[in-house]
């Protein structure tokens, strides 16, 4: 028996007007939101040797060191040293439809200004509450871990490079994918109360073209299970709501657009195909959550360690050749510009494997500097000279084991050849079973790719971005054995080589922000178009108010707009912009700014309606507001219940 807490809390940044992390996408700036971005903590202790371990999840693209210092110095001042980087391992589902700015690296601003403290705020303060949650919420549990198959929710979207690995590599991913779907269920006294399931696709099922903010496919998954099925009121919340994690492994190379297109498979919708590739995750969970699975015992254990990626020195055991090698320095290839173009490209001139005019270039210099060409080669070089406060070098590596299962926390993006190699590496030293050892990337930080030498040397995306190199892999290998030998002789391990805070040289974004001003003859929430008077189910309701501007107030843990039923005594919301049934879009015209809903009508929706908008203007202070639009009746028409189970009380 353990002692488990779960919580969960808002961490979405600025919904309007900021760059947008991932796709790195000057066009690609926040408008508004579809699905709210949330942190999702879970704490785990053994009573008996008084150990814990923290696990936080985060639908965010990334979360790179200095979000994990802030949120660790938070959590000191809370518990002491109860929640150390030693045994907290902060992880990022990696949708590409969050607002950037959060990072003091200046790689990541690129279409963001600069650093955003509002995005950083709300992230580091929604994680804290999370943590506190989830810390308040511990008590006695029993976990069960089950594993089952996935495969029709990802895709290989690097085939050249991985085709490039051993055959006995290969023979382990059939379809050259990886379908392990991995749940750890949590349960009181028989009931479930929580679940932290890990997949590997990429969330990108939304594409480059979106402005909306979301957790993509992740996220809806999490939605699904805890809105849809377990009736969780994220608004007014309960101790004992259902909290369900969706966490990566080793997705480097797995995409969920199944037909190896941007925005393409299953279907040509990419908001149907998030929804669908997220719901294909959420089932092959919920099956596991009947599954018999394995019930944890044996206590927790936890190392870190940190290792300098731009100059480690790897024994001739893990290069593979005989020989001993050196990762280098960052270095971007031609390749990592090219952008993954299943997902979506990058820059127009580069290409996946050869680029010509760089690789010349690029062979003039490996002929000229033996070390770089053994560290670098046959990588086509564009972007050197990455220092410090563009990307970080030094990596925490992690090992965690709750009972059997054992979770190697890599800051990096992982591909499925690259993560099994890892997780053979960690098994055979603590002999634990395969599928019980998993790689938890983009943990703690982010440095990019990670790809086998074989893969590297095809130089797709994947290799192009593995930046310190050809013996990267390797590398981390290495470090993986010596946390896995450590833990398992019960020693220390050594502290190793911290990246530099960056905190206080960040060039902060200057944001034009607009004035907040209403048209003539109007107020902030006077509503300028009005909803039909009738709708039917699936139709789509749209009101237009008077706005201010969004990020005056995130309205982190609130929400921008409520769809609203008629009841006996008042109203009751039964949607809000953290709802997949709603859209907040945000509008700037010559005259105002405006405040854009939609409501995709339920199919079991009846009754008269209303939508409501909130928002706090600049007026001398800032001032809240808000508006109402007119009633709007719907139709009864039979129908299961599609996208809306659970409702909140609102006062008249």
């Amino acid at each position: 028996m353990f002692l488990c807490g779960r919580g969960i809390a808002d961490i979405t940044g600025e919904a309007a007007d900021t760059g947008m992390l991932g796709y790195g996408k000057s066009r690609q700036r926040s408008d508004g939101i579809h699905l709210r971005l949330r942190s999702r903590a879970f704490v785990i202790a053994d009573p008996a040797s008084r150990r814990r371990v923290l696990l936080v999840v985060n639908d965010l693209p990334m979360v790179f060191d200095n979000v994990c210092r802030a949120v660790l110095d938070r959590l000191r001042h809370e518990y002491g040293t109860l929640y150390t980087e030693h045994n907290t391992m902060i992880t990022a589902t990696h949708t590409h439809s969050g607002p950037g700015g959060y990072s003091h690296h200046r790689l990541y601003h690129s279409n963001t200004g600069g650093f955003r403290p509002k995005t950083f705020e709300a992230i580091v303060d929604g994680m804290t509450e999370a943590v506190v949650r989830a810390h308040g919420d511990l008590s006695p549990a029993a976990l069960t871990l089950s594993h089952g198959e996935l495969r029709d929710a990802s895709a290989n979207r690097s085939k050249v490079a991985f085709d490039n690995n051993p055959a006995a590599d290969r023979q382990w991913f059939p379809d050259g994918v990886d379908p392990q779907t991995t749940l750890l269920r949590i349960e009181r006294a028989g009931r479930p109360l929580g679940a932290i399931n890990w997949f590997g696709v990429h969330n990108t099922s939304m594409t480059n073209a979106n402005t909306l903010i979301s957790g993509d496919n992740k996220g809806y998954a999490a939605y699904h299970w805890e809105r849809l099925v377990a009736g969780v009121d994220y608004l007014d919340r309960r101790p004992d709501d259902f909290v369900a994690a969706f966490a990566q492994t080793n997705a480097g190379d797995l995409t969920p657009n199944l037909d190896l297109r941007p925005g393409q498979g299953p279907s040509s919708d990419e908001t149907e195909n998030t929804r669908i590739i997220g719901l294909r995750q959420y089932e092959a969970a919920a099956r596991l959550m009947t599954a018999p699975g394995s019930v944890l015992d044996g206590g927790v254990d936890h190392r870190l360690t940190h290792v300098d990626l731009g100059a480690a020195v790897v024994r001739p055991e893990f290069t593979g050749d005989g020989h001993e090698h050196r990762t280098g320095a960052p270095v971007g290839g031609a390749a990592a510009l090219a952008g993954s173009q299943e997902d979506g490209p990058a820059f127009r001139g580069f290409h996946e494997g050869r680029n010509p005019l760089w690789d010349t270039v690029s062979r003039t210099l490996y002929r000229r500097n033996p070390r770089l060409r053994d560290v670098q080669a046959p990588k086509a070089l564009v972007v050197g000279g990455l220092r410090g406060h563009y990307v970080a070098r030094n990596a925490p590596i992690q090992l965690l084991r709750i009972g059997q299962l054992y979770l190697l926390g890599i800051p990096a993006e992982v591909t499925v050849v690259a993560g099994l190699r890892l997780r053979r590496t960690v098994a055979s030293i603590v002999g634990a079973e395969l599928a019980d050892v998993l790689v938890v990337g983009y943990s703690n930080g982010y440095l990019h790719y990670v790809t086998t030498p074989e893969e590297y040397d095809t130089q797709q995306y994947e290799g192009g971005s593995t930046l310190f190199g050809r013996w990267t892999l390797p590398a981390l290998q290495q470090v993986a054995g010596q946390l896995a030998e450590a833990m398992r002789d019960g020693r220390p391990v050594r502290y190793g080589d911290e990246g530099p805070d960056l905190t206080g040289q960040e060039r902060l974004a200057r944001p034009q922000i607009p004035y907040d001003r209403t048209p003539a003859d109007h107020a902030f929430g006077d509503v300028v178009v009005e909803p039909r008077s009738r709708y039917r189910p699936g139709d789509l309701v749209t009101a237009i108010f008077v706005a201010a501007y969004p990020n005056n107030d995130l309205r982190r843990n609130g929400t921008y707009l409520e769809v609203q039923r008629r009841i006996a005594d008042g109203w009751e919301t039964v949607a809000d912009d953290g709802d997949w049934s709603t859209t907040f879009r945000w509008r700037r015209t010559r005259t105002a700014q405006l405040a854009v809903v939609t409501w995709t009508v339920p199919a079991d929706a009846a009754g008269e309606y209303r939508i409501r908008h909130h928002g706090k203007a600049h007026q001398q202070v800032l001032r809240p507001y808000s508006g109402t639009s007119r009633l709007f009746t719907i139709g009864s028409e039979g129908g299961r219940h599609a996208e809306q189970t659970a409702s909140r009380s609102a006062t008249p």
